[in-house]
């Protein structure tokens, strides 16, 4: 079937009232072709006759400019604009309109014809009868950001120069913005950066924060720390990007001290940092084990203008943990209700299992049970650690004591806890206690990891061995 290449009738009567389209009519080839390929081929043929067509009727009336973009601007098909287009320039004493130009280098550019757009764009150069507005090159440089062309990028800012149209920050950014994705055209960006200003295009605050964060990543930080120093010398005013980028660069080659250095100079000159800043510091002194630096950094936060989130906490309460200080990390969790920050799930299981890990089982079973009453599930990791941990020392009592509070909000023990606490039950050979426990177990719903009945084969190995037991007696 035919498909038209005008959006309506009316649109071809507003150009010209001689042009006329060939009949619809089916092809008996396309009809009882059988292949998907042969049937795509004879579309494709159809569609060349079609513009062929157009093209033949057009030539008859070719109209104004401002009709001859009208009819470019209807096209689906940027190839047939192109037609158009060209049919058009060769007529003589035919100017085109500066939108037309534009009008058609988006439509081949979108459609992915760049030596096509290119074509139209040098069509635009040859005719000084209009002057390119930066727009256009906008456009440009965004099309072959889409596609992933770096080079046709850098290429488009040298473009510029020949219409003597000069560069925009913001088109300088756009394209470092490609280039240093590139790892290969780190290099290149950085000489279009300094060489730049030299064509009117003065770099601003995004552009040396986008070269300092590709440095950065590049693992030059000399490089990125000798930009943030010329951007002073140039009167380019650094902001909180600047800052940060060049911070956590700094933690990533393990030099936090001169990133809290870097913090320090930020407050000196007004600037208040944000929570991926102090994000970015705390994590690193925790690694650092300077742990001493980040508890009053943590402190110094909600003074500089920036309250503590529960990421910041979190992050201080594993690196006590981690250096087996989870008092310091319990003191860390009670200041956080204080400043309106609750504590979270990942900040109990962090604190209890840090507690089990130096044998503060009292202290991490009272953790628990609040952990619990706020609704949150302790992992299985955390509630076997506390139970084995009492199992260890003998506290067979507590142990049964946490699996009741398990019990008692619906949680399901996993199958080692019960393997566990089962045979060491039933070694202190306490009947009464047995049954209350099994009596807890049956009414809780019986959940996936709850497996009673593996538990069940350890329980019954051991009931036989103490019954051969007790027959040797006898």
């Amino acid at each position: 079937m035919h498909q038209p290449f005008l959006r309506s009738s009316k649109t071809v009567t507003t150009v010209t009232r001689k042009l006329i389209f060939p009949p619809k009519h089916q092809s008996p080839f396309f009809c009882y072709s059988s292949s998907p390929q042969e049937q795509c081929k004879q579309q494709k043929h159809n569609q060349e006759q079609h513009r062929e067509a157009f093209i033949s009727n057009f030539k008859s009336s070719i109209g104004s400019p401002c009709r001859v973009q009208k009819l470019i601007a209807s096209q689906s098909d940027p190839l047939l604009a192109k037609e158009i287009f060209d049919y058009a320039s060769r007529q003589p004493n035919f100017h085109y309109s500066y939108s037309s130009y534009l009008i058609l280098i988006l439509k081949l550019g979108r459609s992915k014809f760049f030596s096509l757009m290119e074509d139209v764009l040098f069509h635009l150069k040859s005719n000084n009868h209009h002057s390119v507005n930066p727009t256009l090159f906008t456009y440009i440089i965004k099309i072959y950001a889409e596609a992933d062309m770096p080079d046709k990028a850098l290429k488009t800012f040298y473009i510029m120069l020949e219409f003597d149209c000069k560069p925009l920050p913001k088109q300088l950014n756009r394209i470092l913005e490609l280039l240093v994705t590139h790892r290969n055209y780190l290099r290149p960006a950085f000489d279009l950066f300094k060489d730049a200003h030299k064509h009117g295009c003065l770099p601003n605050t995004k552009s040396y924060n986008i070269l300092m964060r590709a440095f950065c990543l590049n693992g030059d930080l000399s490089i990125a720390y000798s930009l943030f120093n010329k951007m002073f010398k140039r009167d380019v005013m650094p902001d909180i990007e600047s800052y940060q980028v060049l911070m956590q660069g700094l933690c990533r080659k393990s030099q936090v001290n001169t990133a809290v250095d870097l913090l320090e100079d930020m407050l000196n000159k007004g600037f208040v940092p944000d929570a991926l800043s102090y994000t970015t510091i705390l994590n690193s002194l925790c690694r650092k084990k300077q742990l001493r630096e980040a508890y009053k950094l943590l402190c110094r936060m909600k003074v500089k203008g920036c309250n503590p989130d529960i990421v910041h906490y979190n992050t201080v309460i594993l690196g006590f943990c981690r250096e087996g200080r989870a008092t310091d990390a319990c003191k860390v969790l009670e200041d956080m209700s204080s400043n309106g920050c609750s504590p979270n799930l990942v900040s109990y299981r962090t604190l209890v299992g840090g507690l089990c890990d130096q044998g503060m089982f009292d202290e991490a079973k009272k953790y628990m049970e609040v952990m619990i009453s706020k609704g949150f599930s302790p992992h299985f990791s955390v509630s076997h650690a506390l139970f084995k941990g009492f199992c260890n020392i003998g506290k067979i009592e507590e142990a049964c004591g946490v699996l009741e509070e398990l019990l008692k909000f619906g949680e399901a023990p996993h199958k080692d806890t019960w393997l566990m606490i089962i045979p060491r039950i039933c070694e202190v050979e306490e009947t009464e206690k047995v049954s209350q426990m099994l009596d807890k177990v049956m009414k809780v719903e019986i959940k996936r990891d709850t497996r009673i009945v593996e538990a069940g084969v350890g329980l019954e190995d051991y009931l036989i061995r103490k019954a051969r037991s007790r027959s040797r007696r006898g």
